[in-house]
């Protein structure tokens, strides 16, 4: 008859005890090493890993948090929506946070729920989550400064609507690249440029607002108007017909890329070509925007490293909480110039 190992409680997988005595070390130096400790060798923690991976063997998440007081979990509050920059920064988020370990807890919010974020973060610290990330893009933190947060948050491109122990920001450049967008028309020779704005309860938006009218002020031209939409193509299609009755506009910074390739369409039918009559810039670099006619010049946000450096941040914070946080790190800004933009017509 075939029996098992003999492991307490019938279980037949290995232990750290098995992977310290193949590798040759205490079990203590096993738990260092996945605990990702100081002090062990790069030749002991090869050693280990190698064991373990010869083994299968897995650390007991649960037996780790009972004797760590961590459950090693992080939690996410954002906007349940389908547009590109949240689902973008979401995905990864995801990524960072399966490469540190940690398992991902996510909450939605609803727009236009003003407790929203309230109650996404009461859930969360109901779950014991070590940490919370909140990357919710619009002004609906009503009831959020009363919530007691006594664990560490990342908040990513937005002012902190919590009051918690340590409080880190990433994610906030977006001024300076709706600054680099404007900067690109001015330095191209319009005299000026308009501003296709997002909807101004999305802290983005005013962001790219508030960078292309700095970039105007600062060069000594004039502001002209804003124009808002809705983040859709088709708010861009009906702005970009008002834009193209002005015959004095000749270059638009629009806030995203769908409410830009709107825009564009509307000037085509209005007989404004793009860009020998007017230049057009967008922002975010969806997948599209490379095969639209013309290919859009637009600024790419950096989903992936914002997401990563905030989590190496976040997770350095709770596991070394004696020692100062990590510094933030500043992706450069990333103007993708296309064939959407030109010189201004001669007049």
């Amino acid at each position: 008859m075939t029996r098992g190992a003999g492991r307490a409680g019938g279980s037949t997988g290995p232990r750290s005890v098995d992977v310290a005595r193949l590798a040759g070390v205490s079990q203590k130096t096993v738990s260092r090493v996945f605990n990702d400790e100081p002090y062990v060798s790069d030749d002991v923690r090869r050693r280990v890993l190698d064991a373990a991976g010869r083994l299968g063997y897995r650390r007991n998440g649960a037996a780790r948090a009972l004797a760590s007081g961590r459950t090693r979990s992080l939690g996410v509050v954002t906007l349940g929506s389908a547009l590109y920059g949240p689902t973008s920064l979401l995905m990864g988020l995801e990524r960072a946070v399966r490469d540190t370990g940690y398992a991902l807890r996510v909450v939605n919010t609803v727009e236009g729920d003003p407790n929203g974020v309230a109650g996404a973060v009461g859930t969360l610290l109901d779950q014991g989550v070590d940490g919370i990330v909140v990357c919710e893009p619009i002004a609906e933190e009503a009831g959020v400064g009363g919530l007691a947060v006594d664990v560490p948050v990342l908040v990513l491109g937005t002012p902190s609507p919590l009051t918690a122990p340590l409080v880190l920001t990433a994610g906030d450049g977006a001024a300076l690249m709706a600054r680099a967008a404007t900067q690109h028309l001015l330095e191209l020779g319009h005299m000026t440029v308009h501003h296709l704005a997002g909807p101004q309860r999305w802290y983005g938006a005013r962001d790219r607002l508030r960078g292309w009218r700095a970039a105007l002020l600062d060069s000594g031209r004039e502001v002209p108007p804003v124009v808002h939409g809705d983040w859709s193509a088709a708010s861009g299609h009906a702005a970009g017909r008002a834009l193209a009755a002005d015959r004095a506009v000749s270059a638009v910074f629009a806030a995203n890329d769908d409410m830009a390739i709107g825009l564009i369409r509307a000037l085509a039918e209005a007989g404004r070509r793009v860009p020998e009559d007017v230049s057009v810039v967008g922002f975010d670099d969806v997948p599209v925007a490379a095969y639209v006619t013309p290919p859009l010049t637009t600024v790419r946000q950096p989903f992936d490293a914002v997401a990563r450096g905030g989590v190496e941040r976040l997770v350095h914070v709770i596991e070394r909480p004696d020692e100062p946080p990590l510094p933030a790190q500043v992706p450069p800004v990333d103007l993708v110039v296309r064939a959407s933009t030109g010189p201004p017509p001669r007049t």
